[in-house]
């Protein structure tokens, strides 16, 4: 180990999960002689949100997730969320279609999965709801192949456990996508990292937490950080920082002190989901069928019954049962929450909890009901589950984003987001999902916008564009790329095209 490049490194991730893993290969890539010096709290990677059993899996794509698709006053449905995620994704599935050419990643199937996408309503109005949703995206290529179905034995084919028993009165309608993913974000991570530690220039420090962030009058970032065994600090001078610390994310923004950080606040949630490994009911569910959250609730309350695939092995999850933490990391403490706020972030804070009451007594309900009522509305999607095949385990920790806006007024953002200094001497993503799902994306865009003087074609330009072979074209306005580059994609990771 080079002690120079380990305490002089050219960049400096904090946090071990699959965002820090996605940028720091992606660097690597693009200049293999940078140094990169990596820190996480816990004694291995990926044990946070990327783990597989913290998160749904799910190949976020916009394909079944019906919160990305709102109605307009007008009746009519907005797909433009749904399609900004799909070709999001398209980014992701180009990255890990090189490192698999590259032998970066060994075997696409250590992470990824084929799975079909579905979306399941029942009663009148929400029917018809789908067929709107249907018809406004059917007609774009970004979602060739979607089927739709209002036929009980059609819908008993791609997802039988979810229509046997079902009351025949009751209208019911579904759409799939046979080109869905389930991925183990968890298992990408140590892929990554694990390629990223034979290689020069690449320095891992696991149980160390960072304590400080400083910057330093020449421009560069003092990281400090203490081995939570021994106790022994840890210092190094950079230029360059990426905070992909998950929840912890937003504190350590707090710390660096930038002012585009301050009035940042969050919003931690909490998860639950039901799990079933019998191999008698798992191999007769073959889907993430994703319904549609009860009318008052929150878009993080969208439920579905999941195929996950996780160490080679199938089980199904349902959830999640959202609710209420002040951890800002699953392994954190209760204290995370109000040691965030401060005077520049507490009426932000304030505002949006006061114009989103609805779902802090959501939480409040989620959190005090039985494990009884909770079963009752796995019966939805799966209505003859017996509640002894099923048993409950604690999710990963979510922080929403709570945004200022028009001044002091906090308003609470769903989804994930890129904070950057200035100088763009640091960058941080915060939120959650679609999260790891455009991992690749979000690597991109830390390059893009605090490397340019990188991007030229003397530079790194000529790369990316192997890398990424629709770089910078818009997949959502070039049908026939769109449709090669997923053809290409699918045969490379061995998913359905």
């Amino acid at each position: 180990m080079s002690s120079a490049s380990a305490t002089f490194p050219d960049v400096v991730l904090i946090g071990g999960g699959v965002m820090s893993a996605t940028f720091a290969a992606l660097l690597k890539e693009l200049s293999p002689e940078l140094s990169i010096t990596m820190f996480e709290t816990l004694e291995q990677c990926g044990q946070e949100s990327s783990k597989a059993w913290n998160n749904a899996g799910t190949g976020h794509a916009g394909n079944c997730e019906l919160n990305y698709t709102p109605r307009r006053p007008d009746g009519s449905v907005d797909i433009s969320k749904a399609l900004a995620v799909n070709t999001e994704f398209d980014i992701s599935r180009q990255l890990w279609s090189h490192w698999v050419r590259s032998g970066r990643i060994a075997d696409a199937n250590s992470f990824i999965h084929a799975c079909p996408h579905v979306s399941l309503v029942w009663g009148k109005e929400d029917v018809a709801f789908l067929k709107a949703r249907y018809d406004a995206m059917a007609s774009h290529h970004c979602f060739d192949g979607m089927e739709y179905s209002e036929d009980p034995d059609v819908i008993a084919d791609w997802a039988p456990l979810a229509m046997e028993g079902r009351d025949p009165s009751v209208p019911v309608a579904a759409t799939r996508i046979r080109s869905g993913t389930d991925v183990d974000f968890g298992a990408l991570t140590c892929s990554l990292f694990s390629s990223l530690e034979k290689e020069n220039g690449f320095h891992s420090f696991y149980r160390h937490r960072v304590t400080d962030l400083v910057k330093t009058t020449d421009g560069r970032w003092r990281v400090t950080a203490v081995n939570t065994q021994t106790g022994v600090k840890r210092s190094v001078l950079t230029r360059f920082v990426f905070v992909g610390a998950g929840g912890a994310a937003l504190p350590l923004l707090q710390k660096s002190g930038i002012p585009e950080a301050r009035r940042y606040a969050g919003f931690p949630v909490s998860g639950l989901w039901l799990q079933c490994t019998d191999p008698a009911i798992t191999q007769r569910h073959h889907a993430k069928v994703y319904g549609k959250a009860p009318v008052g609730s929150p878009p993080m309350s969208v439920p579905h019954l999941d195929t996950r695939v996780i160490d080679r092995k199938s089980c199904l999850l349902f959830g999640p049962y959202a609710g209420f933490s002040t951890k800002f990391l699953k392994t954190g403490s209760r204290m995370d929450y109000f040691r965030s706020l401060n005077g520049g972030n507490i009426i932000p804070a304030v505002t949006a909890a006061k114009d989103n009451l609805s779902l802090v007594n959501y939480l409040v309900r989620e959190v005090t009901q039985s494990d009884h009522k909770r079963f009752r509305s796995l019966l939805n999607f799966y209505p003859l589950a017996n509640e002894n095949q099923w048993t409950k385990i604690v999710a990963g920790q979510r922080v929403q984003i709570i945004k200022p806006d028009n001044g002091l007024h906090g308003v609470l953002r769903f989804g994930t987001e890129l904070v950057r200094s200035s100088d763009q001497s640091l960058a941080a993503v915060l939120g959650a999902s679609p999260g790891a799902s455009i991992a690749a994306s979000v690597a991109l865009q830390v390059v893009e916008k605090c490397f340019p003087q990188n991007v030229t074609a003397n530079g790194w330009l000529p790369r990316l564009k192997e890398i990424f072979p629709a770089y910078g074209v818009d997949l959502k306005t070039t049908p026939e790329l769109c449709r090669n580059l997923r053809q290409e994609t699918a045969r490379i990771l061995q998913i359905e095209n």
